[in-house]
């Protein structure tokens, strides 16, 4: 019997999935799972996770007493929905799921390391071990920093919003767990900047981008494991079977299962071992002159960050009126 492109790619690859949908998690079953503020705000908008927003908010209530601000509890309750949705995800799954930082730290490491913790604690005392959770940071020169510092203290770490080699060998260099380059985000903006409508999967810059941090990567030996992310199309998945891991949103999930045929490995070790790459070592001079240098990435993680941060004001926002609503 024909196997479908999902059953083929999880021979190669770590399937995850990319969203906050529980519902959409225990469907297709991945290993791990990610979310983001803005998956995370969305998931809290559906009716059949408002139970897990009140729960929330309640225990907020309940942790700060009767007499405490209304703005006091939202705060709290912010704080802990990443990980409640984390920790219903992680009933469902066997491997790790990624919780975010708030992306407003994305330049303060002192504080990005103090969030992590937190949210490592969080997890701890629901009976999580660390072991299971990727603390999810922005791939931003103090981000990395940050990132390093819990990695020394056990705690795993996923910085996101990665655009440019320099910012995939700066992490690699500084021990990080996994990267989470956005394959679709970069096509996204070759679109724009070109005028073209489309790229052939095979020349599609997002794939060349992920193919190259992969290949350098395995060409040095590099334990950082490589997570494609934010992907437009079914192309771009299968131009990067091979990769360590793929995160997929649950509507290319479902397209993949439903598409049969041959689906080859295009990332291999072996290819890139006999691959001809320059080394380069990563200070904060390199950098940050190759992030300027690199008007994509530069553009992009700006871009990025502005999001999520709008996504988490939108959170603040829909709590305070469902809190308002509870205690009405």
């Amino acid at each position: 019997m024909a196997k479908n492109l999902l059953e083929q790619l999880r021979e190669v690859t770590v399937v995850v999935a990319d969203t906050g949908d529980i519902q959409a998690i225990e469907t297709f079953k991945p290993r791990d799972a990610t979310t983001n503020p803005s998956l995370i705000t969305a998931a809290a908008q559906m009716p059949q996770y408002q139970g897990i927003v009140d729960d929330t908010l309640k225990g907020a209530r309940a942790t700060l007493g009767a007499a405490a601000s209304a703005a006091d509890v939202v705060s709290l309750a912010f704080d802990r929905l990443a990980v409640s949705f984390g920790l219903k995800i992680l009933e469902i799954i066997e491997g790790r799921v990624s919780t975010e930082v708030d992306a407003r730290l994305s330049y303060d490491t002192e504080a990005t390391i103090a969030k992590g913790r937190d949210l490592i604690k969080q997890y701890e005392a629901a009976g999580i071990s660390k072991e299971r959770v990727l603390i999810k940071i922005a791939a931003t020169w103090e981000g990395i920093q940050a990132a390093a510092v819990l990695e020394k203290e056990g705690i795993h770490t996923n910085l996101t919003l990665l655009f440019g080699l320099h910012q995939a060998i700066a992490c690699a260099e500084n021990g990080i767990t996994l990267i989470s380059p956005f394959v679709g985000r970069i096509l996204d903006w070759y679109k724009k900047d070109t005028g073209r409508d489309s790229y052939a999967p095979a020349e599609d810059p997002g794939v060349l981008s992920v193919t190259e941090v992969y290949n350098y990567y395995k060409k040095f030996g590099y334990k950082t494991e490589v997570m494609g992310a934010s992907f437009r199309n079914l192309g771009e998945i299968t131009e990067l079977a091979g990769s360590d891991l793929l995160t997929i949103a649950p509507s290319l999930l479902a397209e993949l299962q439903s598409v049969e045929g041959d689906l080859p490995r295009k990332l291999d070790p072996a290819n890139a071992a006999a691959a001809s790459i320059e080394k380069i070592t990563v200070d904060k001079a390199t950098f940050d002159r190759m992030h300027e240098e690199n008007r994509m990435a530069k553009e992009k993680l700006a871009e990025g960050i502005d999001g999520f941060a709008k996504a988490l004001e939108a959170l603040e926002k829909l709590l305070s009126e469902r809190l308002a609503s509870l205690e009405a």
